[in-house]
């Protein structure tokens, strides 16, 4: 059944949109009350509308922070039309009949986005407002509310074609989307005073959404909450897929982690190419070198601008995503050859310092790893120590060790990706799996470093690793039989470096 709007509410904080509406309203005969800012545009814009104080006898008070917390705006909105006690209430204290509900809230998460300062935000908490949206959409069954201007278009179609009129179904929608808005909000709210006061709770709402093509597969559905506009602007290509966002994600908190002209390729996750070098196109083809065959389908991230002399040796390969802070003209012009590939320019964009995943019938949060830095915290634990270069290599191998899949091994010379194994459930199986990546792609490992997401538990990787001509290692520390590890290297000339920071990733 629909019911016909006789009278409105109105009390917003963005005008813009609004003006078409309310000319509706108008000429379907819908009595308008407003407040403040509101009611000037209404009555600008030659629309008859009147102030809630007429209905109240009440003025705005405390500098507006109370303008609409009165029953018969209240009551207007929640009674039952088909409650006989509340018909007979409505009708005692001369509380009108208000059936539709048009309130946005104050920018509070805008506002916070400013850095502005507490007061500034405590006065962009809406309580009002707010109220009046929970109000309405309790009242569904009467009432039709509106919680934000993203919904002006809809509302507009809905009164064009129905004259007026709003069926059960498309009040109990809207409802829902007040709720959200609500929930949202308070969630904003929450998260702030939370950053200081600790609560050990879970709240988070992101309310940008983008339907996704599938998840990991293509049976499995799929959907990004989040924008990535602030992340980055996409120049070319075809939609991004799940599987293309984790890879982009790997890849962004990756390059961050270097401040030298560096190019990596990853591929699931982990770099099967990195290289950091003064030349970018000497840094490309390093980086390449370390594993062609997995760079095929890859993602590849530079943090640099992206040349035409790069572009036209990238252009060589099959690749799925290219990200860089910037690109030349002709290099654009140069990667854009292929229709599909999907080409990001990478913003400046601080990442959350909390991260989050499902697990079980709950969630897990853990502050984000911020910890790889360079010798700050080294600990020297053997004999002999490492030499200028060698350093540069561990912390080049560190780096890379931590943001690959546990159990993980990296190798490195001359701040270029050797090889890496990921993802074994033995150290010593990732330490032999790097090995033999490095001797298929013929590159030789006499005088690599080698890196260790967690503490070598026996001697026996740092065996394997000076047989393979490793002579440098960096890895946490912290086992009980460390002393192992440092007598081999000790009987053996080789350095080892414990930073006391373990690198997990699962």
């Amino acid at each position: 059944m629909k019911l016909k709007i006789n009278t409105a509410l109105i009390s917003v904080f963005y005008k813009d949109g609004l003006g078409e509406i309310v000319k509706r309203l108008n000429e379907f005969g819908v009595k308008i009350y407003s407040t403040g800012g509101t009611y000037d545009f209404i009555k600008n814009s030659g629309i008859n509308v009147q102030t809630v104080e007429s209905l109240t006898s009440y003025p705005s008070i405390f500098g507006g922070r109370v303008k609409t917390l009165h029953p018969k705006i209240f009551g207007g909105i929640l009674f039952r039309r088909d409650n006989t006690q509340d018909i007979e209430d409505q009708l005692q204290y001369g509380i009108p009949c208000i059936d539709l509900v048009i309130v946005d809230l104050y920018p509070f998460e805008e506002t916070l986005k400013q850095n502005a300062s507490e007061d500034e935000l405590v006065e962009k908490i809406d309580i009002g407002g707010i109220s009046l949206i929970r109000a309405a959409a309790k009242n569904f069954k009467y009432v039709l509310v509106i919680s934000s201007r993203k919904q002006y278009g809809c509302l507009e179609k809905i009164l064009t074609e129905q004259q007026g009129k709003t069926t059960l179904a498309e009040r109990k929608y809207f409802a829902a989307e007040a709720f959200n808005v609500s929930s949202h909000y308070d969630t904003q709210i929450f998260n702030y005073f939370n950053r200081q006061q600790n609560i050990n709770v879970f709240k988070q709402s992101i309310e940008h959404a983008n339907q996704l093509r599938y998840g990991e597969n293509p049976h499995q559905k799929a959907s990004f909450f989040g924008n990535t506009d602030e992340v980055f602007t996409q120049l070319h290509g075809k939609e991004i897929s799940y599987n293309n966002l984790l890879d982009i994600d790997s890849a962004i908190n990756l390059i961050n982690e270097f401040d030298e002209p560096t190019f990596a390729i990853l591929k699931h996750n982990n770099a099967c190419g990195c290289s950091s070098h003064s030349s970018m196109v000497e840094a490309w083809k390093l980086a390449l070198q370390a594993d062609p065959v997995s760079a095929f389908g890859g993602v590849i991230i530079a943090n640099r601008t992206v040349d035409h002399a790069c572009a036209e040796e990238i252009n060589k390969i099959f690749f799925e995503v290219i990200i860089a802070p910037d690109f030349t003209n002709d290099a654009l012009n140069t990667l854009q050859s292929k229709k599909n590939r999907i080409i990001l320019r990478q913003k400046q964009f601080a990442f959350p310092q909390k991260q989050f995943r499902t697990i079980l019938n709950g969630v897990v949060q853990q502050d984000r790893d911020s910890c790889t830095g360079g010798t700050k915290g080294f600990n020297f634990m053997t004999n002999k120590q490492p030499d200028e270069e060698q350093v540069r290599d561990l912390i080049f191998a560190n780096k890379l060790v931590k943001h690959s899949k546990s159990n993980a091994i990296v190798l490195a010379k001359n701040r270029m990706l050797l090889a890496s194994g990921t993802g074994q459930t033995s150290r010593v199986d990732s330490l032999k799996q790097a090995i033999e990546k490095a001797k298929n792609f013929e590159l030789p490992l006499t005088g690599a470093v080698m890196a260790s997401d967690a503490f070598f538990p026996f001697a026996d990787c740092i065996q394997i690793a000076h047989e393979a001509g490793i002579n440098a290692v960096i890895q946490p520390g912290g086992s009980v039989r460390d002393h192992d590890s440092v007598d081999y290297c000790n009987k053996n000339n080789m350095a080892m470096v414990s930073t006391g920071i373990r690198h997990f990733r699962h």
